[in-house]
């Protein structure tokens, strides 16, 4: 009986397959004509197997190459070529060395099969996180790399920086697992691409997508597992350079799937940016399994306790907490990243939890840590965006002080200080000004620019906007930790029920609400970010902290695209609004000095009465500001009165130019938001803002015909 089997694309002769030493260059298995290179890299190994497997279905390697360090380590570089082989087979490393965890560390075991760190393809099929948990457990019930054919090469991309940007963050899963998507492959990145319409059509110029990364689903605490529950979100990611093989039809095709949905989405001018969480791993604490760093390198990859190096230092509240600023750390996340731009086309990255970026070796904090200036030197990634999370889970802030030289940052305090003003907490303007201004006092003092400022209200973490006015508090019930999850802290208001209710009144307080929240946001200067679904009003039931519901709670309901169909459109006309204003998304700082081409100032700040802020009125709630155009752009001014009392507010006299209604959240749809040629003439000087409204009123030439 013939040995030969097909594996890719190709007949091969059958297992014993002949070997070579290889080469320690590139780390990860490498297809070439005649065969495979794997290379992998672990410093104290004594002992290193290559397990090689038929396909993803298979129990048990057809092969098992033994290395020598005479001939397979260059270094700290193991490495192997396997003559013959091709893509379509999984491979598996077998790691041996001292077993001296408390001195040093060091932590080995012969036992267990572990995933390549530099795997381009994964396969979960055979998972068992409980298993993986168990240090005697020696059987195959691990994650395992698909060795992948090169990939053709793409055509470097124009760099899209976030100059004029919208960012849109949504779940790839989510996004369209919904049987309402009527898709042909929710769920995925194919699902994704068809939809690609919907998001061209809002507006937005980016998207930024949860992680998408190869992560461990099971890693949930025990309560939701006891539930069924899974880790929805991705934030327990394993294997870096490999697409989630969940999120693909076919996971030895994963980086082409990819591949084709970042062109998908470049055909569609939308730049891709990437939700990536380089803070912490899968593997957990020492409670956690062993999947990959810890078999190959825990000394090195981990934050160890000086005092017992069995314990992990845990500044992420995910049981280990990544040595980014090891040299080979640092090189490795660099060179993962460069691989997700020049091979699958991102185009920038938010990092999760970034401060952890900052910490040195012992966990202190350095002043100019290694790895952020190394992503930023990078040749490939200097011309991408780069986003921080700011912050991590054990106490460092770095909102406004990011290090680095061009870092953008989520604005926490752009986020917390609009929720309060829109809520209705008085006194507040002159900190609601700052910050729809690009927040200068943040930024300005060390050369940053407003495009530093990643303006949000609500993101993935947290209450969803329509959430964020349905409810005071959070209900996460459905999350089996009877409630004692999520932040308590949500600045959120109800308007006067809690949850799902009948009342007419309420119910339009919160749509208009919810429309001064995002009309408010995109009146700011800054890049405005809007969590994918806000502009159908998806709720999660009170939910702010939904990292393992992958059900319909989480899931994008396509059926509210119809159903909230005027506060859609007040989204897409929103976004409009802003792009034909150049005043609003001019990556600089307001002056207060005149216009060279205009003679009025670029900002101009009021109250009811122009020219006179309530900067210092402890029971203020109205902002009004006026923005000067350049060139042929409407002059724009925006009142946003957050106050329970209609107010009349002056509007300001700009010779040759007549004031035109775009938008007033305290009217019916469609009549909240119109576009130019649709706008009506608002010939009087005073303008009545209602209570807890945002207006904006464009002034354009009196001479063009539509302006008579």
């Amino acid at each position: 009986m013939s040995n030969d089997r097909v594996i890719g694309l190709r007949t091969i002769a059958g297992p014993p397959y002949a070997t070579r030493p290889g080469t320690r260059f590139p780390p990860g298995a490498t297809s070439a004509p005649d065969g495979v290179n794997f290379c992998m890299f672990s410093r104290y190994a004594t002992h290193v197997e290559l397990l090689l497997f038929t396909d993803a279905a298979s129990t048990a390697p057809f092969q098992t190459v033994t290395l020598t360090p005479e001939q397979n380590r260059s270094f700290f570089f193991w490495h192997v070529f396997v003559e013959g082989l091709a893509p379509g087979v999984c491979y598996a490393w077998r790691v041996d060395g001292p077993d001296d965890d408390a001195q040093t560390g060091r932590l080995f075991n012969p036992r267990r099969d572990l995933v390549d760190p530099w795997a381009r393809a994964v396969s979960d099929r055979h998972w068992n996180r409980e298993r993986a948990i168990d240090a005697s457990d020696d059987g195959h019930a691990t994650l395992r790399g698909i060795v992948t054919a090169p990939l053709s090469a793409r055509r470097a991309a124009a760099p899209r920086g976030l100059d004029g940007a919208v960012i849109y963050e949504l779940h790839v899963g989510g996004f369209t697992r919904d049987s309402s998507s009527h898709v042909q492959a929710p769920g995925t990145f194919a699902g994704l691409i068809e939809k690609i319409p919907y998001i061209k059509g809002l507006g937005v110029t980016h998207v930024e997508l949860l992680p998408v990364m190869a992560f461990d689903a099971q890693d949930v605490p025990p309560a939701a597992a006891a539930r069924g529950l899974t880790n929805y979100w991705g934030y327990s990611t394993h294997s870096f350079h490999s697409p989630h093989p969940g999120y693909c039809t076919n996971p030895a095709a994963v980086e082409r799937e990819f591949r084709a949905l970042t062109d998908a989405l470049h055909g569609a001018d939308i730049g891709v940016l990437l939700d990536v969480a380089f803070n912490h791993t899968a593997e957990g604490g020492a409670a956690g399994p062993m999947i990959n760093f810890k078999g190959f390198a825990n000394d090195i990859f981990y934050h160890l306790d000086a005092g017992d190096r069995r314990r992990y230092r845990d500044y992420t509240g995910c049981g280990n907490t990544v040595n980014c600023n090891h040299p080979l750390v640092t090189s490795f996340i660099v060179q993962c990243l460069e691989y997700w731009v020049e091979e699958l086309g991102v185009d920038g990255f938010r990092f999760d939890l970034a401060s952890v970026f900052a910490r040195a070796q012992d966990g202190s904090l350095m002043a100019n840590p290694p790895l952020p200036w190394a992503i930023e030197s990078s040749r490939v990634l200097a011309r991408v965006p780069v986003i921080a999370e700011a912050w991590d889970a054990a106490g460092l802030y770095h909102v406004g002080t990011f290090p680095g030289m061009a870092w953008a940052e989520w604005n926490g305090r752009y986020r917390d200080t609009i929720r309060r003003f829109v809520r209705g907490d008085p006194g507040l303007l002159g900190e609601v000004a700052t910050r729809i201004a690009g927040s200068a006092d943040l930024y300005a003092d060390d050369g940053r620019r407003p495009a530093n400022s990643i303006n949000f209200v609500t993101c993935h973490d947290g209450f969803t906007l329509y959430d964020l006015v349905r409810y005071d508090g959070k209900h996460n019930e459905a999350n089996g930790e009877d409630n004692r999850d999520g932040s308590n802290d949500n600045l959120s208001w109800n308007c006067g029920a809690e949850g799902e209710t009948a009342d007419a009144t309420v119910n339009a307080l919160r749509e208009r609400q919810a429309k001064n929240f995002l009309a408010i946001l995109m009146l700011s200067r800054g890049v405005p970010m809007l969590l994918a679904g806000d502009e159908v009003l998806r709720t999660q039931r009170g939910n702010n902290n939904a990292y393992s519901q992958d059900n319909a709670l989480s899931w994008f309901d396509w059926r509210a695209v119809d159903a909230r169909h005027g506060v859609l459109r007040f989204t897409r006309e929103l976004i409009a609004l802003r792009r034909r204003h150049p005043s609003l998304t001019l990556n600089r700082f307001f002056s207060g000095r005149d216009l060279p081409d205009r003679g009025l100032p670029d900002v101009s700040w009021h109250g009811a009465r122009l020219g006179e802020p309530g900067w210092h009125d402890a029971g203020g709630r109205l902002l009004a500001f006026t923005l000067a155009g350049t060139g042929v752009e409407a002059d724009l001014h925006a009142v946003l009165n957050m106050s329970d009392a209609d107010i009349d507010v002056m509007l300001p006299s700009i010779s040759g130019r007549s004031w035109h209604l775009a938008l007033d959240t305290a009217l019916e749809s469609p009549a909240d938001i119109a576009p130019p040629e649709h706008q009506r003439r608002h010939a009087v000087a005073v303008y009545r803002a209602a209570a807890r409204s945002v207006v904006a009123l464009e002034a354009r030439d009196r001479s063009t015909p539509e302006n008579r």
